[in-house]
């Protein structure tokens, strides 16, 4: 008998056991809150709806959540090493931190280093993002894909490849470029050097990529953990659209910055360009190779249309 095509097929939701945010909540009963008000505030970015009880409801679970995962992981290099007869080479724990422009990726990459550096078994935690990775901006005009900048081909994967692999390989140091958001682009006279930290979380849009051949590392098959942060595209769109408005009276109104010239922009003038840039650019990228990404994840966190996380999807093991 051939079983039905349906009935074959196995939905990739399976693979993940969904937890509502009351239930994940609990988790974090008993556990302190490590950071003030103050800091919250510090680490929240243009937009992001980051309060005490989100980071406690949500983000401090997580955290604990991925320094067990980090702890365990060392105690099997450990042991590991016992068992071969060899010296203890544990390298550090590196976790990705995937999802859209303007979903809140980076208040959550830089929220996580802060909790997870104050759990006893993951003190040194370091972020690194892939707009480092970026091809400068010279060479992106060069290869004629300025416009494409954010989408895969723009950028130099080898390198972060490499990265990686010197991370993992339990290298002294590893050294990564340094991107400026203000001048846009690569700062060729500045890098940034992680040294053999607990923990790594390297944040960016494309993260999560399989190799673009058979033959090739995937920079995700150097990850022990991934999270991707999931949101409605609509909702995605009025957060990019309402920090391109905010960003008119900071990052866009330095003289040095790419974007100064959108500063005195007025709001009717504004949205359009936004939208503009979202539509043509941003909206694109996430369909075409963002979101697809998705299940590669093995946590999940889904944003409701106000920035709060209403369910966590964590893979089965």
């Amino acid at each position: 008998m051939v079983p039905d095509d349906t009935e074959a097929q196995t939905p990739i939701d399976s693979l993940y056991r969904e937890i509502r945010r009351e239930e994940w909540a609990r988790l974090a009963s008993g556990i302190r809150n490590p950071l003030t008000d103050a800091e919250i505030v510090q680490l929240r970015g243009i937009g992001d709806r980051l309060d005490p009880t989100e980071v406690r409801e949500v983000y401090l679970p997580l955290s604990r959540l991925l320094s067990t995962y980090a702890e365990n992981t060392k105690r099997l290099g450990v042991e590991s090493a016992e068992f071969l007869g060899e010296h203890d080479s544990t390298t550090p724990f590196v976790v990705g931190v995937a999802g859209s422009v303007a979903v809140g990726k980076s208040t959550i990459a830089r929220l996580l280093r802060e909790l997870m550096s104050r759990w006893p078994g993951t003190p040194r935690v370091e972020l690194v993002t892939t707009d480092g990775f970026l091809y400068p901006n010279a060479e992106l005009e060069r290869r004629g894909i300025m416009h494409r900048k954010g989408f895969p081909e723009s950028y130099d994967r080898r390198a972060l490849v490499k990265f990686l692999i010197d991370v993992k390989s339990g290298a002294a140091e590893a050294r990564a470029p340094f991107y400026s958001h203000v001048r846009y682009d690569i700062m060729p006279d500045a890098q940034v050097v992680v040294r053999r930290p607990d923990v790594v979380i390297v944040e960016g849009l494309n993260v999560l990529q399989p190799p673009p051949s058979p033959n090739e590392v995937a920079v995700s098959d150097l990850f022990d953990f991934s999270v991707y942060i999931d949101a409605d595209p609509d909702h995605i769109r009025q957060w990019f659209v309402d920090r391109f408005l905010a960003l008119r009276e900071s990052a866009f109104s330095n003289p040095t910055s790419f974007f100064n010239r959108f500063a005195d922009l007025s709001d009717e003038d504004a949205v359009p360009r936004a939208l503009g840039f979202w539509n043509d650019i941003n909206l694109p990228n996430l369909r075409e190779n963002v979101e697809p990404t998705k299940h590669r994840a093995n946590l999940v966190l889904r944003k409701a249309a106000n920035h709060a996380v209403e369910s966590v999807l964590l893979r089965k093991l």
